[in-house]
């Protein structure tokens, strides 16, 4: 815990002179789904409000922004901790993906679209393959998806998947098997690309909605098994 609120304490000049709790929310959400507070991690509001250099009040804020965005729970007596999914968590997070993402694909109207941000993620992804970071290529997954749902050009739709990718990293942090996990999306992040490239959407939404059935299965095979271990 040491060496993340020393990580931690570099983020304060992020606050600037605008130390809200939206700011603070901001930067815990990214630190929980970097991995340095893993889930059902309890966070001390005295050690990462002395790190950040916020007020109480200002941290328990945020501590309440996060829990409805359901990466932190409140236990009564015991504090503030980082959520661990349930597996029945893990299939819904699943199911809103497969509905919002497929919509968008499917609403994208006339070709060209603009495909900058996926190629930039598929680029990244493959780099990280490159120099074997399996968890960077997890990023790089993350971020190919969350450019897919950035072609809606609603940023309603980019809050509501924030928070659901935000989850879906403490599933990930939970399997901690990233090679396995993310390897064989590579490839079909490429695929993906490829037809929306071409025009052609249809193909582009099969590809996707196989692709997440087949993710779901994969996690959830490792998730249970790995939270039937830790139980």
């Amino acid at each position: 815990m040491a060496e993340q609120l020393k990580d931690l304490a570099d983020d304060r000049a992020l606050l600037g002179r605008t130390s809200t709790a939206e700011r603070v929310s901001d930067i815990l959400r990214s630190r929980i789904a970097e991995g340095y507070f893993p889930p059902g991690t309890r966070l001390s509001e005295d050690s990462i409000g002395g790190a950040l250099g916020v007020s109480r009040n200002t941290l328990r804020e945020a501590f309440r922004l996060l829990t409805h965005e359901r990466l932190l729970v409140h236990e009564l007596n015991r504090g503030v901790f980082v959520r661990v999914l349930t597996v029945e968590d893990v299939e819904d997070i699943y199911r809103t993906r497969r509905l919002v993402e497929c919509a968008v694909v499917r609403g994208l109207g006339e070709p060209p679209y603009g495909l900058d941000g996926l190629a930039g993620a598929v680029a990244e992804g493959r780099q990280a393959a490159r120099e074997g970071d399996w968890k960077g290529v997890g990023t790089a997954n993350i971020h190919f998806h969350r450019e897919l749902v950035a072609l809606a050009a609603s940023e309603r739709t980019d809050e509501l998947m924030r928070s659901v990718f935000a989850e879906l990293r403490l599933a990930f942090h939970v399997v901690d098997e990233p090679q396995r996990l993310h390897e064989p999306y590579i490839a079909r992040n490429v695929a993906i690309l490829e037809a929306l490239q071409a025009g052609e959407r249809g193909r582009a939404e099969r590809l996707l909605a196989g692709y997440l059935d087949d993710s779901l299965e994969r996690v959830v095979e490792v998730y249970r098994r790995r939270v039937g271990e830790e139980g």
